[in-house]
């Protein structure tokens, strides 16, 4: 077995955004530094960049593996990054593996080739691959509306069984698996909750993670609310942080993930730029929408006339 790097993933790992400069035409480096430092200050406990929020998918080679560096020798240590890798071979993805693990990355998080559906065999082959390739620990991202692939409890924990692969963002949006996955699995594979409306249920079913989206909107709220509930058991107050903190989640959920992150970090005055084409940013009905919810969380300061 390959000796693997020692990384203890906890708390809330945010999947951060890939700013752009304002025609979308280049990674704003500055943007991206000064992005980090606003999280860790505010406590977040990890960094996912290049993954779904981070546009992997409208990145080219250049810019993905700049992006990775960036964020690496932007949190200086300061946090763990768990770099996004995603790619439609498995060279692809051994290759962009093997330079985040060169440039610093303390974790992966590898979604399998989407487009065409992998049987599970496949899939063993292919985690095994690039787990093989490494020695950083990986998280599978577990994604069936991208991938094609839909897994049982069973199936993802048996996953945990191949060497490198330590933990799961479980992005099904299956309630009843991710509760199978952390009641009966746990000593198998570590399942982090990665669907936004089912943060709270995840973490307190056990999870010990969340990779979470909002977390880089509004990170002091997320990082409360994981303390309250994962920290100190508090249910009763948990559940009303829960209630702001579903409202943005809820509302994420119901528009273009990616365009909806960026807008609320624009609504906020976070340089993030737009999402890239071929997503669109968000119409101005659901950026008032977005606004109101954000002012009701108390991180939005009213507009005046």
């Amino acid at each position: 077995m390959t000796q693997r790097k020692n990384v203890n993933l906890r708390g809330i790992l945010a999947a951060v955004t890939t700013p752009f400069t304002a025609d979308a035409s280049a990674v704003d480096e500055d943007a991206l530094r000064q992005n980090v430092d606003r999280l860790v200050e505010a406590g977040i406990h990890g960094l996912v960049p290049t993954g779904t929020t981070g546009e992997f998918t409208t990145l080219s080679d250049a810019e993905y593996r700049r992006v990775i560096e960036l964020y690496v020798e932007a949190a200086a240590g300061r946090v763990p990054v768990v770099a996004g890798i995603g790619a439609l071979s498995t060279d692809g993805a051994i290759s962009l593996a093997q330079h985040a693990e060169s440039v610093g990355a303390d974790a992966l998080m590898l979604v399998p080739p989407f487009y065409d559906p992998l049987d599970f065999d496949a899939l063993v082959a292919f985690l095994s691959d690039v787990a093989a390739s490494v020695t950083l620990p990986i998280v599978y991202y577990n994604v069936p509306g991208a991938t094609g692939l839909q897994l049982d409890a069973a199936q993802i924990a048996s996953l945990g069984d191949i060497d490198g692969i330590d933990y799961l963002k479980d992005t099904s949006g299956d309630a009843v698996a991710l509760g199978d996955l952390l009641t009966n699995h746990g000593d198998r594979i570590k399942a982090f909750n990665g669907w936004d409306t089912l943060t709270f249920f995840g973490i307190a079913s056990g999870a010990q993670a969340s990779v979470w989206g909002v977390a880089g909107i509004v990170p002091e709220l997320a990082v409360e609310f994981w303390n309250t509930l994962a920290e100190r058991g508090d249910l009763a107050a948990a559940r009303e942080q829960w209630k702001t903190l579903w409202a943005i989640s809820d509302f994420l959920e119901s528009v273009n993930y990616v365009a909806g992150i960026k807008a609320g970090l624009e609504l906020l005055g976070v340089p993030a730029g737009p999402p890239r084409r071929p997503i669109q940013p968000l119409s101005e009905e659901n950026r008032q929408r977005f606004a109101q919810i954000l002012e009701n969380a108390g991180v939005l300061k009213p507009a005046t006339a």
